[in-house]
């Protein structure tokens, strides 16, 4: 079972990243058993050439969906880092909201891997995955 809602690890966003007070990026939507929904607002500087979100944009919404979730899971815990995030664009996003399905594949003790899927908000088919996995600082007293 997670060890903190949806709503207590967005207080821990705020009260430990002091520039996420600034702007509400992200919203944590669900947070279950190994899994989360994370919500990325969308703003028109996330646009890169072209009119489509930017990849570095959907690459902070599958690092930032897997941080959730394994914060969620964890407790908190402020230094997890990211060790490897590999991400596929698989079509053109909207100009709209998207959304992280994250789910963890593997939770260990100094591990874990997460699966993210990427949607435009009201959109079927997905607009990337990422395989993304995190470092786990050891227990500390």
């Amino acid at each position: 079972m997670p060890k903190m809602t949806a709503q207590e690890v967005e207080d821990f966003i705020f009260s430990h990243f002091p520039t996420a007070n600034q702007k509400r990026h992200f919203l944590v939507e669900k947070l279950e058993e190994m899994r989360a929904q994370v919500r990325m607002i969308y703003h028109q500087r996330q646009l890169r050439p072209g009119g489509t979100i930017s990849g570095p944009a959907l690459m902070a919404l599958a690092d930032t969906a897997m941080w959730v979730v394994l914060t969620g899971m964890i407790g908190p815990v402020a230094h997890t880092v990211t060790t490897s995030l590999n991400i596929n664009f698989l079509r053109k996003p909207d100009k709209k909201d998207v959304i992280a399905e994250v789910r963890l594949l593997k939770l260990g003790k100094r591990l874990a891997v997460g699966d993210v899927v990427m949607y435009s908000d009201g959109e079927a088919q997905p607009v990337a995955q990422a395989s993304v996995t995190y470092s786990i600082p050891p227990h500390r007293e």
